[in-house]
């Protein structure tokens, strides 16, 4: 029953902002680990940021750390990430993920729920 639909992809310029949102549905997320990751074309999935729901705690890739920040809104059960300095390699499609078990991982197999994605596209 769990759905999670993203949006606030774009075009945007290098060194512009994005901020990507994640409404989730279908479940009760306070336990839940929530975040994203992205691939881009030809490349496979790779981990960009995670949040507790419960506690707040954050994990973000080395490419992400200082440039990102990952957040969740437990009122409207939606998770944003901030893009801030955006780079070419950044470009890439989204996906929200979401796993009940809490624990966080930087393995895209651990998470059981996937949205469909948001495309970034970063122009020079």
């Amino acid at each position: 029953q769990v759905q999670l639909v993203e949006s606030g992809g774009g075009l945007v310029q290098a060194g512009g902002s994005l901020r990507l949102s994640c409404a989730a549905s279908g479940g009760t997320f306070w336990n839940y680990a929530m975040g994203w990751f992205r691939q881009a074309p030809g490349k496979g999935r790779e981990f960009v940021a995670l949040i507790g729901w419960r506690t707040g705690n954050t994990l973000y890739a080395d490419s992400a750390k200082g440039r990102f920040t990952v957040s969740r809104s437990t009122a409207e059960n939606t998770v944003y990430l901030q893009m801030n300095s955006l780079k070419l390699e950044d470009t890439a499609l989204y996906f929200c993920v979401a796993d009940p078990r809490g624990l966080v991982s930087r393995d895209e197999t651990w998470y059981r729920y996937w949205g469909q994605g948001t495309q970034v596209t970063v122009s020079s």
